[in-house]
C-alpha cells in the first residue's frame, strides 16, 4: 500500500465524520461508508483495485476490529502474535517466527484482544506497550490430529487412551510453546462422557469436547477496588467439594502443586495437570520446589506424595524443525531409598534428520 500514515488518518477522520453516533451502526453500514471514501480516494491517487481493497480492509479493521492485528488473528495458521511497541509486530506461523510488514499508526492505537493476552504497558515496557496474544484453534485438536502431525505414534496414543479410561493420574510437562494445553485437551477426549469433570485454570484455555457434566473454574486477580483474589489453591479446595470424578488443573506454577498432589492422593483418580520443565526428572524437582512454597515438609515426605499421587509423566518438546512431539511417556514406578523411580515406557529418539522414531 502506497498510502502514507497521514493520508490514512485523514481518510479515517472523513469516515468518522460520516458515522451516525446517535445509533449503533452495523458493520455493513460502516463498510459501505469506508468503501465510498476509499473509492473516491483511489480514483484521485490512481490506486490499483487490489490496493484500494487492501486500504478498505485496513480502515474497516481500524474502526470495527483490532486494527493491524485483525489480519493476523483471522489467519488460522498463525498461533501467536507478539507486539513490541507500535512499530514492531511479530507472529508465529507453522512454528516459525516472522516480522509483519504492518504497524500501528500511533502508540495510542496499540490495543488488543484474543484467546490469551499478556500486556506490559509503558513505562515498564520502555519502547512501547508489549503484547503477546496466544491464539487457540476454533476446533481444538484431538489425538487423531496429533497422530497425523507426527507428534505421537498411534500405538502410544492408544496406550494413553487406556490409561485415561483406567483413571491413571497423569502429569504433562514441557517448555513454553511445547503444546501442553493442546495435549491436555487431546487427552481429555478419552474421559467418558458420563463423568463429572472440573477444570481449574488461571485463564480458561482448555476446550473439552462433548463433556456435558463439565464445570469450568477460573482464578480472579485482586484489583484496586478491593476485590479479593481467588487463587488456584482456593479453586482446588472448592472443586473437591463439588463431587468431581476428574479434576483437571491447567498448570501448576507454585504452591497449588501441594493441593493437586493431595487431590490425587485422596481418591480423585484420573486427575490431569501440566507444568513447565525440561524433562520428566526436572519436573519432579520442580514439583518438590512448588510443594515447599505451600508448606514446609521434609523432602522424603514430598517425594513420597509425588510417587503415590502421580502415575504417569508425559514430556513434550519442540524439535529443531519447530515441530512439537511427545518425547517420553514415563511411569512413576515407586519410591525407594529417598528416590522416585522412573521407568520410560515410550521414548522419542532422533536418529537421523529424516528418521524419527518413538519406541
Amino acid at each position: 500500500m502506497q498510502t502514507s500514515d497521514e493520508e490514512i488518518q485523514k481518510l479515517r477522520e472523513h469516515i468518522l465524520a460520516e458515522i451516525d453516533l446517535t445509533r449503533e451502526m452495523s458493520d455493513t453500514e460502516i463498510r459501505a461508508i469506508v468503501s465510498e471514501k476509499c473509492s473516491i480516494y483511489g480514483k484521485q491517487k490512481f490506486l490499483k483495485l487490489s490496493e484500494q481493497e487492501a486500504l478498505e480492509q485496513y480502515l474497516f479493521h481500524s474502526l470495527r476490529k483490532l486494527d493491524v492485528l485483525q489480519e493476523l488473528l483471522d489467519d488460522p495458521e498463525i498461533t501467536e502474535i507478539m507486539v513490541n511497541g507500535a512499530e514492531h509486530i511479530f507472529y508465529e506461523k507453522r512454528g516459525q517466527l516472522f516480522e509483519s510488514d504492518k504497524h500501528f499508526t500511533s502508540k495510542e492505537k496499540l490495543n488488543a484482544n484474543g484467546s490469551r493476552v499478556n500486556i506490559v504497558l509503558q513505562p515498564i515496557a520502555i519502547d512501547g506497550s508489549a503484547i503477546s496474544i496466544r491464539k487457540f484453534p476454533e476446533q481444538p485438536f484431538v489425538m487423531e490430529d496429533l497422530i497425523r502431525f507426527g507428534a505421537i505414534t498411534e500405538e502410544a496414543a492408544e496406550f494413553l487412551k487406556v490409561l485415561v479410561l483406567s483413571g491413571y493420574n497423569i502429569f504433562v510437562s514441557g517448555g513454553t510453546g511445547s503444546g501442553k494445553t493442546t495435549f491436555l485437551n487431546a487427552l481429555s477426549q478419552f474421559i467418558p462422557r458420563e463423568e463429572r469433570i472440573i477444570t481449574i485454570e488461571d485463564s480458561a484455555e482448555l476446550q473439552l469436547i462433548d463433556k456435558p457434566n463439565l464445570v469450568r473454574l477460573e482464578t480472579r486477580n485482586a484489583n484496586t477496588e478491593g476485590v479479593l483474589p481467588i487463587t488456584i489453591r482456593d479453586l482446588i479446595k472448592t472443586a473437591l467439594r463439588m463431587r468431581p470424578n476428574r479434576v483437571i488443573v491447567g498448570e501448576c506454577r507454585g504452591a497449588e502443586a501441594l493441593d493437586v498432589l493431595q487431590a490425587m492422593n485422596t481418591g480423585h483418580d484420573g486427575s490431569l495437570s501440566t507444568g513447565h520443565a525440561n524433562s520428566c526428572k526436572d519436573m519432579l524437582s520442580r514439583l518438590e520446589t512448588m510443594v515447599l512454597m505451600g508448606m514446609e515438609l521434609p523432602l522424603p515426605a514430598i517425594r513420597s506424595q509425588i510417587a503415590s499421587g502421580i502415575d504417569i509423566l508425559i514430556h513434550l518438546g519442540r524439535m529443531r524443525d519447530k515441530s512439537r512431539k511427545v518425547l517420553s511417556i514415563t511411569e512413576i514406578a515407586g519410591y525407594e531409598e529417598n528416590n522416585i523411580i522412573l521407568n520410560d515406557i515410550y521414548r522419542f529418539e532422533e536418529e537421523k534428520a529424516a528418521e524419527n522414531t518413538i519406541h
